[in-house]
C-alpha cells in the first residue's frame, strides 16, 4: 500500500471515530425545580466539571468515556461568591468551599444518581437514598438496548420525613445510618452482609415512597438497572414518572445485576430511532463533527463504522490490483 492510500485510510478512520470511538455516554442535567440547583459530580475519570450552577428551567450536558464510574447529586441553598466561586450549600454540600467539588462527595443527606458505564457491555445505574434524601430526581434513558428503565424518586420525602431524621429547616431527610450511626442501620460489623442486614422501618418509608430507588445498602434486586449503548437524562424535581413512556417507566431491574450496582453509597427522549432521522441527512454531518446534541444510539453508530471501514478496505484492495 502506497503512502497516499495509507493517508486516505487514516483520514477516513479518524472521520469515522471522531466523537464516537471515545465517548461512552452523554449525561444531560435538567432542572425542573422552582429554584436554582447546583449539581455535584464525583467520578473517574473527570468529565469537565465537578460542580456547576443549573438555573431553573435550564439544562447542561457532559460527555463521559466508556468505563466511567461516578455519581451525581443536587446541592440546594448555595451561596457562592461571584468573583471567587467560594461558598457553601445548605444541602448536598461537598465540603470543598467552592463551586467545584474537586473530588469530594456529597455530605449526607443527598439523593444520588450513580452510574458505571460498560466498555462495550452493559451500563449499570441507580438512584440511591442510602445517604438520605434532599431532592426528587429521576434518570431517563435516551437510546440504548436492554431493559433501559426510567428510575428515581419523584416523591417529596421531605414532607414525609420522620421528625428524628429531619434536618433543621426541613430541607433534607437523613438516613437512619446517618441519624443514629448504629451497625444495624449502617449494615456494618455483624450486620455487614445481605443475610444479616434487613430493611429498617425507616428504609421501608423510603422504599414505599420510591420503590425503584435504593433504600438501604443491600437493596440491589429492585434498584439496580442496566442498559447498553445509551445516553442519560438526570432530571431534578420531575413532575411525575407517569408522564414518561410506559415502555421505559414500567421496566424492572435486571435481576442478574445484584451486587454490581453502586447503591451502597458512603455508609428527554425516546429510545427509538425516529423516521425523521432517515429523511434528514444532518445527523451524518453531526457524526463527523461529534455533535453530542444529536447523538444516535451507539449500536447504530458502530454498525455504520463497520460498514464504512469495510467499504474503505475493499476500495483500497482493488486500487492495488
Amino acid at each position: 500500500m502506497g503512502f497516499s492510500e495509507k493517508l486516505i485510510l487514516t483520514l477516513i478512520l479518524l472521520f469515522i471515530c471522531k466523537g464516537n470511538c471515545v465517548n461512552g455516554a452523554t449525561f444531560t442535567f435538567v432542572n425542573k425545580c422552582e429554584q436554582t440547583i447546583w449539581p455535584g459530580i464525583l467520578g473517574n475519570p473527570g468529565i469537565g466539571s465537578t460542580g456547576f450552577e443549573l438555573p431553573k428551567g435550564s439544562s447542561r450536558s457532559f460527555e463521559a468515556p466508556t468505563g466511567w464510574s461516578g455519581r451525581f447529586w443536587g446541592r440546594t441553598g448555595c451561596n457562592f461568591d461571584d468573583s471567587t466561586n467560594n461558598g457553601s450549600c445548605t444541602t448536598g454540600d461537598c465540603g470543598s468551599g467552592t463551586l467545584e467539588c474537586n473530588g469530594s462527595g456529597a455530605t449526607p443527606p443527598a439523593t444520588l444518581a450513580e452510574f458505571t458505564l460498560g466498555s462495550g457491555s452493559q451500563d449499570f445505574y441507580d438512584v440511591s437514598l442510602v445517604d438520605g434524601y434532599n431532592l426528587p430526581m429521576i434518570v431517563e434513558v435516551n437510546g440504548g438496548t436492554g431493559s433501559c428503565a426510567t428510575t428515581g424518586c419523584t416523591e417529596d420525602l421531605n414532607q414525609k420525613c420522620p421528625t428524628e431524621l429531619r434536618i433543621e429547616g426541613g430541607g433534607a431527610c437523613k438516613s437512619a445510618c446517618d441519624a443514629f450511626g448504629t451497625a444495624e442501620y449502617c449494615c456494618k460489623g455483624q450486620f455487614g452482609s445481605p443475610s444479616t442486614c434487613s430493611p429498617s422501618v425507616y428504609s421501608q418509608i423510603f422504599k414505599s415512597a420510591c420503590p425503584k430507588s435504593y433504600s438501604y445498602a443491600y437493596d440491589d434486586a429492585t434498584s439496580t438497572f442496566t442498559c447498553t449503548g445509551a445516553n442519560y437524562v438526570i432530571t431534578f424535581c420531575p413532575s411525575s414518572l407517569s408522564s414518561q413512556k410506559a415502555s421505559k417507566s414500567e421496566g424492572t431491574p435486571d435481576g442478574s445485576s445484584s451486587g454490581t450496582g453502586t447503591g451502597a453509597g458512603t455508609g428527554s427522549g425516546s429510545g427509538s430511532m425516529p423516521e425523521a432521522m432517515l429523511a434528514d441527512g444532518s445527523w451524518l454531518a453531526n457524526l463527523a463533527t461529534g455533535d453530542s446534541n444529536t447523538r444516535q444510539p451507539r449500536g447504530f453508530v458502530q454498525v455504520l463504522q463497520i460498514l464504512l471501514f469495510t467499504f474503505v478496505s475493499l476500495s483500497l484492495y482493488f486500487m492495488q490490483l
